[in-house]
């Protein structure tokens, strides 16, 4: 029979049953803190799923229902091109359209650039040149600070006719598609109102050190600049159009925006920077 002697004590009981009490507490927290860390990581999850699941319906949105064909707006030709004659007056073209089926295909890596359906003006004509664009580009915001007005006064007074080609390379640089957005505003803008596609393209390329348009300011500054063209842009009506320009400026060996021809002639910025003298002096050699 054991001795009293080998019983805890009422204070050893007291003690152990505190320790087992503290033991159970801090195992309880353990757990209660491992639950509260799963249901986080759960909602982390579940937040980064819908996350992930937005961004591709606005990507699948914005690049995966473009259809291949549609129609070219007023103004607009079979190169992807929207021409202005004036500073208030496109080509005189409506009722065309394209597909991106025919575009053509890839060039030779090194291929020179060589713009489809372009070619130097007639002695005695305005001379033609063509400006390859990107609304997102900032090398092409930084040339139409420079010359946006230039290239109206000398549209104004009979000089040249200026063509756009508006094409997306920097597409796959935002989230929204903005470059094609771009081009499909100033094609609506170029189809419902020609008088306001050079101020409107200004306004777009002058927007860009604040970043990219939602379709709602672009609806706006069109407004602003005398288009009402909400439907157009909301629908994106030509973005068919801009697609198929976009392509076609690939197939073309077209390496980045911006690219300028005079009368058939690529300009070299580094070789001649006056771009204002190197316009000047085709004006006057085709006289």
């Amino acid at each position: 029979m054991a001795s009293n002697s080998q019983r805890p004590s009422k204070a050893e009981r007291t003690a152990s049953a505190r320790e087992q009490a503290q033991k159970m507490h801090a195992a309880q927290e353990a757990a209660d803190k491992r639950k509260s860390l799963f249901i986080k990581l759960g909602v982390l999850v579940a937040v980064l799923a819908v996350v992930a699941l937005v961004v591709a319906l606005v990507l699948q949105k914005n690049s995966g229902t473009v259809a291949d064909t549609g129609a070219v707006p007023k103004g607009g030709n079979a190169a992807g091109g929207i021409t202005l004659t004036s500073d208030k007056t496109l080509a005189d073209t409506s009722g065309l359209t394209v597909d991106i089926n025919k575009v053509g295909t890839a060039p030779a890596e090194g291929a020179t650039p060589t713009p489809r359906e372009y070619k130097a003006a007639p002695k005695g004509d305005p001379i033609n040149l063509l400006l390859y664009v990107d609304v997102n580009c900032v090398h092409c915001a930084d040339f139409e600070t420079e010359y946006a007005d230039q290239i109206s006064t000398w549209l104004a007074a009979g000089d040249v006719t200026v063509e756009y080609r508006t094409v997306a390379f920097l597409d796959g640089a935002s989230p929204t598609n903005y470059s094609s957005r771009g081009a499909n505003a100033l094609a609506c803008v170029a189809d419902a109102a020609p008088a306001s596609y050079l101020p409107f393209s200004k306004a777009v390329f002058a927007h860009y050190p604040e970043g990219e348009m939602k379709n709602k300011q672009l609806i706006q500054l069109a407004k602003d600049n005398g288009a009402d063209v909400a439907s157009c842009i909301n629908d994106g009506t030509f973005r068919p159009f801009a697609k198929f320009t976009d392509a076609a400026a690939r197939v073309d060996a077209i390496g980045g925006t911006p690219s300028v021809f005079v009368q058939d002639k690529p300009w070299d910025p580094n070789a001649e920077p006056d771009f204002a003298a190197v316009v000047d002096a085709a004006i006057k050699a085709n006289k």
